[in-house]
């Protein structure tokens, strides 16, 4: 699916670059889903500092929307051409990009997933990732907790990302809803369970409007919707002024992942009632940062003790707290939002 560089400014490929040209010593490529969402803009600015910090020539890339296969596939060629050492990205459809990956992998780059694994995960040579079913895991448990017996009755609004299903967005998914005290059909999917309290599932596309529309498809399902599980918060964003204009704002519970500060600041006026927050930009500096190391003498990242990915954190982020879940205040939250 490569397209001549001419051709990429047609494609949904966005592209910056730090230094013109091929790269003519230590180069790295960043490839995000979008150059919109303000998770992504962080990821860019981590990687950007950690590139001039240690001499690397950065050249980033982003799909117009999420789920722009097309765009990352086009790239990562175009990486490749120009002889990058190291890839960083955040796939979009994590199967569909595989090949591409290999073929990365065998001209000798080392390719680092971000935030989102790769499906399978070892077609990546590391994940630098939140751990994102225990990011699902904590507001799930969060919900249950802070509703107390109503949780026995609640009816659940599931706002997911895409039809496509990628890894983050199972995980998540699956992670709230076994929080939430909800037996999983095939934990490696969503949309399977059997539980009557959940009134559905619907995508967002990660985005604000797709948070709205997706809210409102479920309430037209049920008006009696209080639980509302959003895949990140742009969405949630969404989700909440779908809400508000039926009057059911102050009466619904919403939850989400990401830590942002805008997101973190909707914690603080009441919008979402607890978040788990990732830190973009220090997955995008431990990614420029194992660029450099493999360059320099080949040296691979290894994954965090015990686990299949190196964990960059998670934090559940609230104003209520509830016993047994532990958390922080939103005033916490915002002094490292996004680090």
């Amino acid at each position: 699916m490569m397209r001549k560089l001419a051709l990429l400014g047609a494609s949904a490929v966005a592209m910056t670059a730090l230094a013109g040209g091929a790269f003519a010593e230590t180069g790295a490529c960043l490839i995000t889903k979008t150059d919109t969402n303000p998770f992504f803009v962080k990821m860019k600015e981590g990687a950007q500092a950690e590139a001039e910090k240690l001499g690397i020539t950065l050249k980033s890339y982003a799909g117009k929307v999420d789920g722009d296969n097309e765009a990352q596939v086009a790239a990562i060629e175009t990486c490749i051409a120009d002889g990058a050492k190291g890839i960083l990205i955040t796939p979009s459809d994590t199967k569909a990009i595989v090949p591409t990956v290999q073929k990365a992998r065998e001209a000798g780059i080392l390719v680092i997933a971000l935030d989102t694994p790769l499906d399978p995960m070892d077609a990546a040579d590391m994940t630098f990732a939140t751990d994102n079913f225990s990011a699902g895991l904590l507001i799930g448990q969060w919900a249950k907790a802070n509703l107390g017996d109503a949780a026995a009755n609640a009816k659940i609004a599931m706002l997911d990302l895409a039809v496509s299903q990628p890894t983050v967005d199972v995980l998540r998914d699956q992670g709230f809803l076994q929080g939430f005290g909800i037996d999983l059909g095939d934990a490696n999917k969503w949309g399977d369970e059997t539980d009557a309290r959940i009134v559905g599932h619907d995508v967002t596309a990660g985005n604000e409007e797709g948070g709205r529309k997706a809210m409102e498809n479920l309430l037209a399902k049920d008006p009696d919707i209080n639980v509302v599980y959003t895949i990140n918060e742009p969405a949630a964003a969404g989700a909440y002024e779908a809400l508000k204009a039926v009057g059911k704002d102050q009466g619904t519970l919403i939850v989400s992942v990401d830590g942002g500060c805008p997101g973190v600041k909707n914690v603080e006026g009441g919008v979402i009632g607890a978040t788990s927050q990732q830190y973009p930009m220090l997955m995008a500096s431990k990614g420029i940062e194992a660029i450099a190391a493999f360059a320099k003498d080949g040296t691979k990242p290894a994954a965090t003790e015990g686990k299949t990915f190196f964990d960059t954190g998670v934090q559940l982020i609230t104003d209520k707290p509830v016993e047994g879940v532990p958390s922080i205040d939103s005033k916490a939250g915002l002094g490292i939002c996004w680090g």
